[in-house]
This record gives C-alpha cells, structure tokens and sequence, in this order.
C-alpha cells in the first residue's frame, strides 16, 4: 500500500464498531495522540479507499503515511511501534502464541455465532443460542480465576473481546437469555474489571450499540430488523 499524506497517527474509524473500538483502546492503553475520523460507511472517503484498497473497510490506521489494516492486526502493530508503553502481548514466546490463539478464537467465532441470535428465528435461534453460549463457557474456562486473560495484566485478548461484550445487550434482548447467567463467574469477574480498566472514551456502551440501527431503518421497522441490519453493516464494513 502506499504511502499516505498524513503526518502522526490517524485512525479512520465509525465509532460503533466493535473493530474499530479495539483500535481505539489498544492506543489509549498506549497513551498515543491521535486524530480520529469518522468515515460515513455509506459514501467512504477517498483516504480510506486509498489506505485499505484491498478491502474498503475500516479501521484503517495511518503512522506517518503508512496504512494498517484489519483490527487485530492494527493492535499488533500499536504494541509493537510503541513498545515502551504498557505491553499487550507477552514477551514469552509460548504466552504470546497462546493470546494470538484466543484473539483469533475471538474473531471468528464470537461475532459470526452472535449474529445468528439476531438474524434467526425460532429453533434455529435456540441452536445459535446453544452454540454462543458454549463458546463463552469455553472463554470462562480459558479466564478461569485470572482477572484478566493474560493473567494480572489487561491485554491482547481482553481488547479482542471487550467491544464485543457492548453488544451483549442486544443479544440477550433477542433471543431471550442472560449473559450472566450462562457464564457467572467470567462475566461478574472479567466484566467488572474490564469496566475498571477501560477509559469510557474509546469505548461504545451497550445502549449506544442499541440505538445506533435507527440511523439506518425507518421507525416503523422493527427494531429486531433495524439490529440485524446495523450488524450486516458492521460485518461487511468493519473487520
């Protein structure tokens, strides 16, 4: 990709994206200045179709010219060009490995099967309920009594997971069933100190993550509707 005329670090970013969330609390954990623009999803700017020409979509950080693209891969790169300031990775090499592992367990399969809470219906959306809820007792079992995924330490995969959990809200609304109840003990633990952790700056509340679909469907839709679409709008722009 090529270089860019931008000077220090620029994130373009659309603020209820949980990808673009990661981004924004891995360079706050950093205490890194940067500029932030919001992209409109709908007419994308020609910066963002510049930096990431591959796949149109944001977050997309510039550093002096230069484009990072895809969320997990911008969090890496913020870790390492600013080593000096509260590490997310472990130094250990088998530790490391272990938090990329559960990143990526993240990535592919939290959002994909809590999209199906809201697009399906009926026992096809108890099966999808069933499915969520196993992989995050899988979660609760890799935390277990840590506070933090990587132990005392807030990092790699909790910034994976946290903007995340700002939709939860929205899927137990859904599909009828608490978080809480699936799985205590990671969300009371993990949940509380994320909350204590996290500047409120980057981040997207879940009442924010509900209201945010009535931008884009007319009242008279259903609100189940207007969330399913703000997904499929997240999804296809937002990785």
């Amino acid at each position: 990709m090529a270089d860019l005329e931008t000077k220090g670090v620029v994130l373009l970013d659309f603020w209820v994206s949980p990808f673009g969330q990661r981004c924004r609390i891995a360079l706050a954990e950093k205490g890194v200045e940067y500029e932030y623009r919001e992209e409109n999803l709908g007419d994308k700017s020609p910066l963002l179709l510049k930096s990431n020409p591959v796949h149109k979509k944001i977050p997309v950080l510039i550093h002096d010219g230069k484009p990072v693209c895809e969320s997990l891969i911008i969090v890496q790169y913020i870790d390492e060009a600013w080593p000096d300031r509260a590490p997310l990775l472990p130094a250990e090499p088998y530790a490391r490995a272990q938090a990329r592992f559960w990143a990526d367990f993240v990535d592919k399969k939290v959002f994909d099967s809590a999209k199906n809470l809201l697009m399906l219906k009926g026992e096809a959306q108890e099966a999808a309920k069933e499915e969520f809820i196993e992989i995050l007792r899988l979660l609760e079992g890799e935390l277990g009594d840590k506070k933090y995924f990587g132990g005392d330490a807030f990092g790699f995969v909790d910034i994976a997971l946290v903007p995340l959990t700002t939709w939860f809200y929205s899927f137990e609304t859904y599909a009828g069933f608490s978080v809480e109840e699936a799985v205590p003990s990671w969300w009371r633990g993990a949940s509380g100190a994320w909350r204590g952790q996290v500047s409120p700056t980057p981040f997207t509340t879940p009442s924010k993550s509900m209201s945010m679909p009535r931008r884009y469907l007319d009242s008279e839709e259903s609100l189940h509707l207007r969330v399913c679409v703000c997904m499929s709008i997240c999804v296809c722009m937002s990785i």
